[in-house]
């Protein structure tokens, strides 16, 4: 097939995607209980994405349909009960003092929303900081005045880039544990106490990541992402151990993109802090595209802390809605991909034999990581808790991007350490006059 006729018939394809509801189901006890995702309409047929839960707790996810004039609710629970795995045993704990930070820029009616799912954690001690990226209005700042007053901290970090902001909020921090999560997700009540209790019971834990899924799948672009695994990892918990390196993680530590995503990671403020926090010249916001998350978990890795997944911490993110943020989010996740390797090189030479033994593996994993992915089951359903169902063929022009993307960011890691370089020397350049000016003005009135 030429290229141009691939490409319309990727267009045809990609605009045939169906919205695909999004609701929960609780198997907890004899009575189940369905509701919509959060802030969606009433369950009714078609197709529904269903996270199924046990006392309260993910245990796994579906993708079912509904008949037309058929219970939703009896419908979801028979094939729930069928296929989806028991109930947890056990608590998660006592937490300790947490601080979650979430950096935003300009979008105050998305983070009013993340604020106020924060706000009615079950968390028994934590605080909230929200730190206002390179602001150009006072919108975010009115907004935490107005609405949070003495509830969020509110911090101004003029420096652009997500790990620049994410470091101001370090620095903020008064808790034991640092949580990050994003200005668009909405978070679970019982979210901050699941990701952040294994620091108490394990003293060597520096870092901890959890369950992120969709709070909508109504566009083409937002279907498409979670048919090929969205941001999920996975509903059995897992340890990584530097001291063990996990037989079937070759390239470990360095993909840590298996580890989880920036929108849903904690930290023990203390390691954090001993890494220098995130590099400023990656992430979002810089030229580097991305990659400050992964980072931060191969620098705790490589300090010799344990890193823990725990699928029962779980926020709802609102992905992307469009092809073009599409191919902005291919292009970056590959951009950051390499940008944050190159960090990790940098600032840790140490790592480099490392990484050169396994760079061979690392290409062939690039390779597959890119590929054109096509659809898996015939039948359009998925795996309860594989998550990975692919209904739908990942399109060549967004691996191309990927490729492209990972091509990119060396240079793009570059370019943003030049870049805040020269921040770092304006800023500095501005307080040298602020402070010769002031003290213009205090000799001439002492004269």
């Amino acid at each position: 097939m030429a290229r141009s006729a691939r490409a319309q018939e990727e267009i045809r394809r990609f605009l045939g995607i169906g919205a695909v509801q999004v609701a929960e189901l609780d198997l907890d006890g004899d009575e189940a209980v369905l509701r919509p995702g959060p802030g969606g309409p009433p369950v009714t047929h078609g197709e529904v994405f269903v996270l199924v839960r046990r006392g309260g707790r993910p245990v796994g996810t579906l993708l079912g349909r509904v008949p037309e004039g058929a219970d939703p609710k009896v419908v979801l629970t028979d094939r729930a009960r069928a296929e989806c795995g028991p109930a947890v045993v056990g608590g998660p704990g006592e937490p300790p003092f947490t601080t979650v930070v979430v950096a935003t820029r300009e979008r105050a009616g998305q983070l009013a929303r993340a604020l106020d799912s924060l706000l009615a954690q079950d968390h028994p001690r934590f605080e909230i900081v929200v730190v206002d990226n390179a602001p150009v209005t006072d919108e975010t700042r009115e907004l935490i005045e107005r609405k949070y007053a003495e509830r969020v901290r509110y911090v101004c970090e003029p420096v652009p880039g997500l790990a620049a902001a994410h470091n101001a909020g370090l620095d903020a921090v008064r808790g034991e544990v640092v949580a990050f999560t994003d200005d668009d997700v909405v978070a679970d009540p019982r979210w901050l106490t699941e990701l952040t209790a294994p620091f108490a019971a394990d003293a060597g834990l520096g870092c901890g990541t959890g369950l992120i899924l969709p709070a909508r799948l109504t566009t083409p672009a937002q279907v498409l992402l979670e048919s090929h695994g969205g941001f999920a990892k996975g509903f059995t918990p897992r340890t990584y151990d530097p001291a063990r390196p996990p037989g079937d993680e070759p390239l470990f530590p360095f993909t840590a993109g298996r580890f989880g995503s920036g929108a849903n990671m904690a930290f023990r403020t203390a390691v954090l802090r001993s890494v220098g926090g995130f590099d400023p010249a990656t992430g979002a916001g810089t030229a580097a595209r991305g990659g400050d998350d992964l980072y931060g978990f191969v620098r705790v890795l490589a300090q010799g802390h344990r890193l823990h997944y725990t699928p029962y911490a779980l926020v709802w993110h609102h992905h992307r809605e469009t092809w073009r943020d599409l191919e902005t989010q291919a292009y970056g996740y590959g951009a950051g991909l390499t940008a944050y390797l190159t960090a990790v090189l940098v600032n840790r030479p140490a790592l480099v034999p490392a990484f050169l033994a396994r760079l061979p593996r690392g290409l062939a994993h690039a390779r597959t990581l890119t590929a054109v992915r096509e659809t898996d089951a015939a039948d359009g359903t998925g795996t309860p808790g594989d998550h990975d169902e692919r209904t739908h063929p990942w399109p060549r022009r967004l691996s191309r991007l990927q490729r492209r993307g990972m091509v990119y960011g060396p240079l793009g890691y570059l370019r943003a350490r030049y870049a805040l370089r020269a921040a770092v020397r304006e800023k500095t350049a501005q307080r040298a006059k602020t402070a010769q000016r002031a003290r213009a003005k205090t000799a001439q009135g002492a004269r």
